[in-house]
């Protein structure tokens, strides 16, 4: 019995019994994954599946009970990688970051920079993704931290509290909502330019605009800040944006915050539980929230849910844009 048979049988339980599809999810051939399963098999001298002709028909018994078994051993596995990679980053190691856009482009730089020079051989790979994709990346094993934006922490995870965001209206030149009270109902009268989330039925602009019995018109989306600005000035709407993405460079535009008729943003850090705080995840962790007690988040990973991680307040992010930024009425 190997490491490599349980995750290869855990991989197959977890794609619905579909050997083509967890050879996929494992980096491995069909045929490899399978004869790895039945080496396990002979080994335990018993069936892990039931079998209708050449498919599998879901778990016997003892399957059942080596898959919860598997399950445990393969997460104690990696809390061991882990620990390697607390006490080796001084030789190299990596740090997996799934993020989005904004937040890689504008917020995890000087943070990174940081990393890089207290450790010159960590593998920093920064992944951009959506909020969702960053998440799963993270739950499957593919990234060690994901920083993320939503108005609430993500289920069943380990979220810490980085800062705290309102959106902005972003306005071309004349725009007929550069001077009037912005409220729901006026946004809804033009098309959206907002983050991809935006197309999603839980989305809290669409949400918020449903609450208030309008319609959300989704002129564009996209994952890049940059793009919702271009397609802005391009005339196809008006931009829902977030502040750490406006410079200077966008002088030919107007912001116009939306606190008050938007619900704030967090933007969070978040971890597995059970995962290990590595030496490089708590100093990624410090530059980014010195509110955090890096402790308190140990004892968090190690399943006591009564500690406090917070040792102050959860900033606001408050870096003024260069541009014009007018508040909502």
């Amino acid at each position: 019995m190997t490491l490599t048979q349980l995750r290869y049988l855990v991989a197959v339980v977890d794609a619905g019994n579909n050997i083509t599809q967890a050879a996929i999810k494992v980096h491995a051939t069909q045929p490899g994954l399978s004869k790895q399963l039945k080496q396990l098999e002979q080994w335990l001298g018993f069936e892990l599946f039931a079998r209708r002709g050449k498919a599998l028909d879901g778990l016997t018994e003892p399957g059942a009970r080596v898959v919860e078994q598997a399950r445990a051993l393969l997460e104690r596995a990696d809390a061991i990688r882990g620990i390697k990679a607390s006490f080796s980053v001084d030789q190299g190691g990596a740090l997996r970051i799934a993020t989005t856009h904004t937040q890689a482009r504008y917020v995890l730089p000087k943070a990174i920079v940081a990393l890089k020079r207290s450790w010159p051989l960590l593998d920093v790979q920064l992944t951009p993704l959506d909020d969702d994709v960053a998440i799963g990346a993270l739950q499957s094993g593919a990234a060690d931290v994901a920083v993320v934006s939503a108005p609430h922490a993500p289920a069943d995870l380990l979220a810490l509290p980085l800062y705290r965001w309102g959106r902005h209206a972003l306005l071309p030149a004349g725009h007929a909502l550069a001077k009037v009270p912005l409220t729901l109902a006026e946004l809804a009268r033009f098309p959206q330019v907002s983050y991809a989330s935006a197309l999603s039925p839980t989305g809290s602009l669409r949400v918020a605009m449903e609450n208030a019995g309008l319609q959300l018109v989704v002129g564009m989306a996209a994952s890049d800040g940059d793009l919702i600005k271009t397609y802005v000035r391009a005339g196809l709407g008006v931009g829902i944006i977030a502040p750490m993405a406006l410079t200077s460079d966008d002088a030919d535009l107007t912001a116009r915050s939306l606190g008050g008729v938007l619900p704030m943003m967090t933007t969070w850090l978040v971890l597995r539980p059970q995962q290990t705080l590595t030496r490089a995840l708590a100093a990624l962790l410090e530059h980014l929230a010195p509110h955090v007690d890096p402790w308190a988040v140990k004892q968090r990973l190690l399943g006591d849910a009564h500690v406090d991680v917070l040792k102050g307040e959860v900033p606001e992010w408050n870096r003024a844009p260069a541009i014009k930024i007018a508040k909502a009425a």
